[in-house]
């Protein structure tokens, strides 16, 4: 069922981007172009709902950075998030990143919680993935991304719910946080935001051009107009003034940096073993993974001189099991490779195979700012040292934050 579901997942992702043809393909791409006008529609009547007030946004009384897209996938929101929290920490302040669990599991208990300070148990709670100081869930209960977090920022809370106020309430009166980074909040309304900050991949700024279902984009990309800041991923260097004189036409305000995601070296998935990346030159790896953008790590391993022999993909955020992982590693033996490389959002989900015959990796990923470091700094020093302002000025923010494109 599970490899049906795959390749169900991987077809219809072929579908919208034109990469299978014939009759079949076409009359479900002429389907999916309908829904997303209905789609469109309702993007533009839920924000309209919240702009004029008839659906509440909930206020927590303190800051809420949000951290999102406008497209599905691929831009590298986890390493931004973690680079988020790891430098709000360092500076003082006391940080809850909020996720939905994307594709995380149902607990067969619901967690217990006792309050530090009073001694009180807490029902009806979130799923503490990490309270700051222990994790606390597996990465198939947590979900990949909140698990990877978790390892990462030893000193993050990291709390899971679908209703991310609920999340936010524990994570303020329980865990004492005073900054909470809501993952993949752009399009969760229910809860005030202090900042937006959107990411926009360089490499397809607007996805395929299509809002969802016929494409990937989630609104419309006049729907830019609600942040604050823009990060520009997976950049190399070279000029943007193309992709930032069109995000002008939708935004003239929010603050551009750039920045790309750059392996910072190899770990053991099993072990803690580190490498630096040149141990990848001129090795021949199978590489496995389970992500958005598949022919971007493809790319990333022969760029740093890897001799990718094999690819073995998956859709984004699979659960992988004993049974796609014994095929591939008998492929690995067979074609004699000398490491398997994969990335670290799939790594905490790689079962352990039933013999270790070759050596398993993920690449680490770091992120770096390659222009707007200025940007940077002002926009950690508001998130630190908010500035107060009239609640007129929060009412004109807030409008413009849910304006419809």
């Amino acid at each position: 069922m599970a490899g049906d579901t795959n390749e169900l997942e991987k077809w219809a992702t072929d579908v919208i981007f034109g990469r299978v043809r014939g009759f079949g393909p076409a009359m479900m791409r002429l389907l999916l172009r309908g829904l997303s006008w209905l789609y469109r529609l309702g993007v533009k009547v839920r924000l309209r709902l919240f702009r004029k007030g008839w659906k509440p946004q909930a206020s927590l009384g303190t800051m809420v950075v949000s951290i999102g897209n406008i497209t599905v996938g691929g831009t590298g929101k986890t390493p931004v998030v973690e680079r988020f929290a790891r430098e709000l920490t360092d500076r003082g302040r006391k940080v809850a990143i909020l996720s939905r669990g994307y594709k995380s599991k149902d607990l067969e208990e619901p967690q217990e919680w006792r309050n530090p300070e009073t001694g009180e148990m807490v029902t009806s709670q979130p799923k503490i993935v990490s309270d700051g100081s222990n994790i606390l869930l597996d990465a198939s209960h947590a979900g990949d991304e909140p698990y990877m977090l978790a390892k990462n920022l030893p000193d993050v809370a990291v709390v899971v719910d679908r209703d991310r106020v609920r999340g936010g309430r524990f994570a303020v009166k329980e865990l004492g946080v005073d900054t909470l980074l809501l993952d993949d909040g752009l399009q969760y309304l229910h809860l005030d935001h202090s900042i937006d900050v959107v990411l926009v991949d360089q490499n397809a700024p607007f996805g395929n051009g299509y809002i969802l279902p016929r494409g990937t984009l989630r609104e419309p990309p006049g729907n830019l107009c609600r942040a604050d800041y823009i990060f520009l991923t997976k950049c190399d260097g070279q000029p943007l003034d193309a992709l930032i004189k069109r995000i002008r036409k939708y935004n003239k305000e929010a603050e551009i940096m750039q920045c790309t995601h750059g392996p910072k070296h190899l770990q053991g998935v099993f072990h803690d073993e580190v490498l630096p990346l040149d141990v990848l030159d001129g090795k021949y790896i199978g590489a496995i993974s389970g992500i958005a953008q598949p022919k971007s790590f493809d790319s990333l391993l022969k760029k740093l001189g890897g001799k990718v022999l094999f690819h073995t993909t998956f859709s984004d955020h699979h659960a992988f099991t004993a049974e796609d992982i014994a095929p591939f590693m008998d492929r690995c033996i067979t074609r004699g490779v000398d490491m398997i490389v994969t990335t670290e959002k799939d790594a905490v989900r790689f079962p352990l195979p039933e013999e270790m015959n070759v050596p398993i990796y993920y690449l680490r990923i770091e992120v770096k700012i390659l222009d707007g470091e200025e940007v940077w700094e002002r926009c950690v020093e508001r998130i630190c040292h908010r500035i107060e302002r009239s609640p007129e000025d929060w009412t004109e923010e807030r409008l413009r934050k849910v304006k419809s494109a």
